[in-house]
Formats: structure tokens, sequence, C-alpha cells
């Protein structure tokens, strides 16, 4: 027994009839009151009426009486007005700072067994599946169900506008460089989110929409800007990139970042730093005014197609400078790469944007572009297709990842509605 879990049953009133206080007073909950989050009784201006006067007032909830002499009840005048103290076990008499005995509701004796036994089996520690209602959400109605995933949505969506607020505050409010530096820091995946975006920082967007018609400059530029250009090169290629970058570098006072912050170990060639530094200069070049661009896109295709660029010919058998690779191939940004730049940049700033502007039509929008998109295929996803979830899009996975990291493995399945519904099954 928990008294998170008390709290719940009293504000839900998952009570049976006739309750009774400890000296036989009938009670008749109208209202359970406010969750009290600060100082003082557990809830306020609950309406109840106890024997045949009706009372509003605060509600203190505990598992055993005697905690409240634990907590030191006795001694706060802010519990002299107390209608109702809740306990699930009442195993001695207390008292107020005014010398008062508070009335007492015993909730042992009126709990449905099963509503505990439901608790206990969402509450258990994970052995294998790690979702706790996994068994039981088929017993769920499915406009529950439905209902809260398209609320988690909305919820991971705000989630991620976090980093986008950040770089929007240090943009003074620059929706183009927002979303420059953005798209500059998942094009450096996890594990170099952190060198792509100060890559941006040091890269002068409009340095780069000078030269957005000549790749080669765009390349050399960012490579250089990267500290990827320094030392000395066997193939021509580098060679040239580094020359043109000295010459630019020379001309406007340009300062790379430090190239050892750049990650190659444990991960596959294709995400290399330099890969997506030059998939990341073909973007450039496609577009300069990228925000802009996408703002007037409306369907997720068009963004697809905005997004599918490659790698400079180079890179067709490299993944490093003047390392051949034994399988030529063009490296292109992947489908799914393409999907997850939508699903991680361009929704959240989308909303963000839509709620800056007061615009509820782009929050919507930004929605929308997730239900056109195929779901997620990851571990966390797998696991939810085994429970007969159905995903038809990202906007289901999104939403499951968000009730997964957020909901289930934290064990909050009593802020959760689908857990609610369960909690409450006989």
């Amino acid at each position: 027994m928990t008294e998170a879990f008390l709290h719940y049953i009293w504000q839900h009133q998952l009570l049976g009839d006739g309750l009774t206080t400890t000296d036989g007073q009938p009670v008749v909950c109208h209202r359970a009151g406010e969750p009290n989050h600060d100082s003082g009784p557990d809830f306020i201006g609950a309406h109840l009426k106890i024997g045949d006067v009706e009372w509003v007032g605060n509600v203190e909830v505990h598992i055993h009486s005697s905690d409240w002499n634990a907590h030191r009840h006795t001694k706060d005048p802010a519990y002299n007005n107390l209608l109702l103290h809740v306990v699930y076990e009442h195993d001695c008499e207390v008292r107020q700072q005014d010398g008062k005995v508070p009335l007492t509701l015993e909730l042992k004796p009126f709990l449905h067994p099963s509503l505990v036994a439901n608790y206990d089996s969402l509450m258990a520690p994970a052995t294998g599946v790690e979702i706790p209602c996994a068994k039981r959400i088929g017993e769920v109605p499915k406009f529950i169900v439905e209902s809260t995933l398209e609320r988690m949505t909305t919820e991971r969506i705000e989630q991620k506008t976090g980093t986008v607020r950040r770089l929007l505050e240090e943009s003074r409010g620059g929706w183009e460089q927002t979303c420059y530096w953005l798209m500059a820091r998942y094009f450096g995946g996890k594990v170099n989110a952190l060198p792509f975006e100060l890559l941006a920082k040091a890269t002068d967007q409009r340095l780069l929409a000078r030269w957005k018609d000549n790749p080669g400059r765009i390349e050399a530029l960012l490579m250089g800007q990267a500290g990827l250009l320094e030392g000395y090169f066997d193939d021509e290629y580098p060679r040239a990139l580094q020359a043109d970058y000295e010459a630019l570098r020379s001309a406007t006072g340009l300062q790379p970042i430090d190239g050892q912050l750049w990650k190659f170990h444990r991960i596959r060639p294709s995400g290399f730093p330099t890969i997506r530094i030059s998939q990341f200069a073909a973007l450039v070049c496609q577009s300069s005014n990228l925000f802009s661009t996408l703002l007037e896109a409306k369907e997720a295709k068009q963004i697809e197609r905005l997004f599918d660029v490659k790698a400079s010919d180079y890179w067709d058998s490299h993944y490093r400078f003047d390392v051949t690779t034994d399988k030529p191939s063009p490296k292109r940004v992947g489908k799914t790469q393409v999907q997850t730049l939508i699903i991680n940049v361009w929704v959240p700033l989308l909303f963000l944007y839509g709620t800056v502007c007061g615009q509820q039509s782009y929050k919507d929008q930004a929605i929308g572009l997730l239900e056109q998109l195929p779901a997620e295929d990851n571990i966390v996803i797998r696991r939810w297709r085994q429970t007969g979830i159905q995903l038809s899009s990202a906007s289901t996975s999104q939403a499951l990842l968000q009730l997964d990291s957020k909901y289930c493995a934290p064990r909050r399945c009593l802020e959760c509605r689908i857990g609610y519904q369960i909690l409450k099954h006989k």
C-alpha cells in the first residue's frame, strides 16, 4: 500500500457505498477536493456529508493513523480545521493541535479486492515485459486508448519544443536561424549532435547563402569550419577543399571548431561526420531559406523530396578522407533519416511556430505530418505491437514512445487513463 494510491482512490472516489467513520457516522462524498501540493492537508475544499451535516473543508490522507504523529501534524495548526482523516488502516487515535480528535475514515473495509489486485499488477517489478498493462490493455475501451495516444502525441511534440525554444532564444527569435541550427544538430545524430550544432553556429548562414550555387565551396566551407581539413591529404579532392577553405578563411576571418570533437567510433560508416556534413552541404545548396521553404510544404512527401540529397561524388567511394571503400555507392540521405528529420526537427519547430504565432492551423499541420509518415520501428515499438496496439502512423509510434518513457517505465500508471481503466476494472 502506498500513500499515492490512497490519494488516487480518494480523488477518484474508487470506493464502495456505505462509508462510515470509525465512530459509526455515515460519510457521503459530494466532492473529493482539490489536491494540495503545498504544505497543509492533502485535499482542499472537499464537500462531504458526515452524519446529517453538510461540510466543506479539508481532508488528510495517510496509510496508518499513526502517520499523523510521525508527520508531526499534532503540533501544526494548519490541520485544526480538518473535516476528515482518511486512512487505509486505523491503528491509533490522534489529536489535532487544538486537542480535538479528527473524524477518521478507515478505507480498508471498503476497498474492493480487485482494485488492490489491479494496482499490485500494475506496480509489480518488470519481469521481461516492461509495459505494466501489456496483458490487460485489451480490456480497455478502444476510444480510451485512442484518446490517450492523441494526448501523448501532443505531449511528446511539446516536450521536443524545449530544444527549439532554447535555440530560438539564442537566435533572438530568428526562425530561419533556428531552423538551420536545429537541422544541423539532428544531421549529427545522437553522437555528433553537439559538434554539428557548434559547426552551424560557427558558420554564418549568410555566408552559406552567398555561395549556395557553388556546392564545392559550400562543402569546403563546412568541412573547414568542422576542423576536418587540417593536415596533409593524399587525395586531390580534400586538397582542393583545403585550398578553397583557406582562401575563404583568410578573406573572412573564419574560425573552425575543434576537429577532435567529432566521433567516428561505434557509428555506422554511413553516419560518419564526413558523410553527414557533405549531405548537409547539399541540403544548404538546395534551399538557403529552409524555414520558409518548409513552411510552404503542406505534405510530408514534399518535405521528403526536399531532404532527398546525397553527399558529393567523392564520397561514393569514401567514408573518410584518403580511405577508399571496397563497395562504392552513392551516399544519399536514407528514407529513415529523412523521416527522423521531419519528426524531430520540422514537426516540433512548426508546432512551436504555431504556438508563438497563435495559429492553431500550424499546430494541426505539424500533427498531420506525423499522420502521413509510417510508424517507426524500434525495440520499444516492437514491444508495443505485441500488446495488439495498431500502429497506423508515426503519430501513434511517437505517442507510444512518450507513454513508454514518461509513464510506463517510471510506473506512473495512476496518471494514465489506460491505467485508470484497468485499475477500476472488476
